[in-house]
């Protein structure tokens, strides 16, 4: 399994806009309806108020790179990146699921 996960916050150069901000993240909480090949889809917001902090994080599990090779240029994914570069600056991280293990 890979997994995908996405950090988002707000471009520092730009003014909070709550409308555009909740138009944004229902679009990436939606998102998975368009990728029937996703495994999991979590978004969640940021709790804590601390300048490393990000605001958002999604959480994603394809089956594997290939499909995550998929779903980078796959149309919904591009229309909402082309939105979200608007607002919010990103960093992601993929990486393959391993076995966990209690330490």
């Amino acid at each position: 399994m890979m997994k995908h996960i996405v950090m988002f916050r707000r471009l520092p150069s730009l003014p909070k806009d709550v409308e555009l901000e909740n138009h944004l993240v229902q679009w990436m909480k939606n998102l998975h309806q368009d990728i029937d090949f996703a495994r999991s889809w979590k978004l969640s917001a940021n709790e804590l108020d601390r300048p490393i902090c990000w605001d958002y994080v999604l959480e994603t599990s394809f089956d594997d790179a290939e499909a995550v090779n998929r779903y980078l240029p796959h149309p919904a994914h591009v229309a909402l990146i082309t939105e979200l570069k608007k607002y919010f600056e990103w960093a992601a991280v993929d990486y393959t699921e391993a076995d966990t293990q209690t330490i």
